[in-house]
């Protein structure tokens, strides 16, 4: 069956999708919305069966869904309208959430329900469940929704007086407002989740009008409520009327500005005293901790959440110096478990373009994140694996494959290639992990590609290596039982030694200073040389610039080669 995809941008819902459809055989192609003549043309070209728009911030245009049925993905329960939806479930606490696909009509989100699924709703970040559990029931109920209308026998059904959902208006900042002398911890992070990746909660900091994201509570630190009590890393510490809370993020409200961690968009923050974790034990109580470790059954267990899986100079540093010292440590094998909801996406993009010299901090940048890398790649003491129980991408998903077993959860989407921010090369290894892996015509392949790609496909195609089904916390038990049996094989040892015996093979055939010296010579032409278009993707990405086009690797039916079905 022809499906287009109508969304706003091609996010990890839409890909999630994407992929879905595809690997069940529907002919699937993808246009941005644009404008409606535009969309219209698109769908004059594809003629689609089905519309999916999984992703919108406009209704679809009546010149097309009253041509052809078009299923919208409402990130809500049955019944539910209005655009802010899971800000409103997450504010106000509810225990349970949906997702529901309807037939467009002329009324936003009121049309028949070709399918829904819901689930429990975690106290989390707008973004984490939306990448998460949204994104799963999503899957499920559109996939039912598209074998119901194959089926031509089920009829879309109204939402009766019996369903729980309502209409709700669009959330506004003097819903989100904060009263920093009255409202408790709970409250505020509650708040700040509901806002986060877009639009965050308007506040103010050092005088000046911002946007809050990424809040965690703090257990220790307290003072007079509003006060900003001490820094730690790239996060403040702010005092509440019950306790504190770390702000790790904001977006001030000047001109052009973007989101960055709080003392690099307020250097006033440099000021405040420094409360540094000693070690990097992860702590038993409520605090911002980026790199945890924890440990069992001979197994090291280590965590990175790093906001949106970017990973800045000093990140990749400070991560290096905690994979060194887990290596010091009794146990047997490593686990770089990643964050929550990214594993790694590579090089920090946001911080570079704040640098005073982007192209030194992108070389910076990337030296430091091959440095990690190598650190991995060298480990003689430790069997070491990647548990990728969120998103990965460009570098991030070659840095993965640096450890000597990749396990990636069913659901996680990957997007392993560089092309798409201005034809960068890529480093992290790539051309001496990658290869062996999938040939050099498969390694090419994947590198132009250019699309997403499943957890399943990753592990079909060779590049990973298992792929476990079930939710997050499934995944982090199934990974630990796992990786806990293989400290505690009887042929450990052996599997040890044959991993120095490679090592030792490989680098006598080809150095892996070799390695990277190719890749960064190619590097530092993206970031040097007379080719501007890595700057100027890497602009446009940052400043979330609106499309203006859908990308042809995306847009089948835009191909020069496309010829429209009868």
């Amino acid at each position: 069956m022809r499906i287009l995809i109508l969304t706003h941008a091609f996010n990890s819902l839409s890909q999630r999708i994407y992929c879905e459809l595809a690997s069940r055989g529907h002919s699937v192609s993808v246009e941005l919305d644009v404008a409606d003549s535009v969309s219209s043309e698109a769908v004059e070209l594809f003629r689609p069966q089905v519309l999916i728009a999984p992703y919108l911030k406009r209704a679809i245009p009546e010149a097309i869904w009253r041509r052809l049925p078009c299923l919208v993905v409402h990130p809500g329960i049955v019944g539910d309208r209005g655009p802010s939806a899971l800000d409103w479930a997450i504010s106000e606490g509810e225990t349970t959430w949906g997702v529901t696909v309807l037939q467009a009509e002329a009324e936003m989100d009121a049309g028949p329900v070709w399918a829904s699924a819901e689930f429990p709703l975690r106290r989390a970040r707008k973004s984490s469940i939306y990448r998460n559990e949204v994104t799963e029931a999503a899957v499920v109920a559109v996939m039912q929704a598209i074998i119901r209308w194959e089926s031509g026998d089920f009829v879309p059904q109204r939402p009766g007086s019996e369903a729980r959902g309502r209409e709700r208006p669009l959330m506004r900042q003097t819903d989100r407002h904060i009263d920093w002398s009255t409202t408790r911890t709970t409250e505020i992070v509650a708040r700040i989740n509901a806002a986060d990746g877009f639009p965050g909660v308007a506040d103010t900091l050092f005088g000046e009008p911002c946007r809050l994201f990424d809040a965690w509570p703090e257990a220790a630190l307290k003072g007079t409520p509003g006060k900003l009590l001490a820094r730690r890393e790239g996060a403040v510490c702010r005092a509440t009327a019950d306790g504190a809370l770390w702000i790790g993020h904001v977006r001030r409200d000047a001109a052009e500005a973007f989101k960055l961690p709080t003392t690099l968009a307020f250097p006033q923050a440099m000021d405040l005293p420094e409360s540094p974790l000693e070690g990097w034990w992860k702590r038993p109580e409520a605090t911002w901790q980026d790199i945890a470790y924890e440990e069992s059954g001979g197994v090291g267990f280590l965590s990175f959440e790093f906001t949106n899986g970017a990973m800045g100079t000093d990140q990749c540093r400070r991560l290096a110096a905690a994979f060194r010292w887990a290596a010091t440590q009794p146990t047997r094998v490593i686990v770089l478990f990643g964050g929550e909801d990214f594993w790694s996406n590579g090089i920090h993009l946001n911080l570079i373009e704040a640098a005073e010299s982007p192209a030194d901090e992108s070389w910076a940048n990337i030296n430091a994140i091959d440095d990690l890398a190598e650190t991995i790649l060298t480990c003689a003491t430790h069997l070491t694996i990647a548990a990728l129980r969120g998103n990965a991408g460009a570098g991030g998903c070659f840095l993965a494959r640096a450890t000597d077993r990749v396990w990636v959860r069913d659901g996680v989407m990957l997007n392993p290639h560089y092309k798409n921010m201005g034809n960068l090369y890529g480093s992290e290894y790539w051309t001496y992990l990658l290869p062996p892996r999938v040939g050099e015509e498969g390694a090419r392949a994947i590198l132009r590609h250019r699309l997403p790609m499943t957890a399943r496909e990753s592990v079909a195609l060779g590049f990973y290596d298992v792929c476990l089904p079930g939710p997050a916390a499934a995944f982090r038990v199934d990974v630990a039982r796992r990786a806990t049996e293989l400290a505690g094989a009887p042929d450990f040892a052996a599997s040890l030694a044959a991993k120095a015996e490679k090592r030792a093979r490989d680098e006598a055939t080809k150095p892996l200073a070799a390695y990277r010296a190719e890749e960064l010579k190619e590097m530092r032409r993206n970031f040097y040389g007379f080719d501007p278009s890595y700057h100027v993707a890497r602009y446009h990405f940052v400043a979330k610039s609106p499309h203006s086009w859908t990308p042809r690797h995306l847009a089948r039916h835009r191909d020069l080669n496309w010829v429209p079905p009868e």
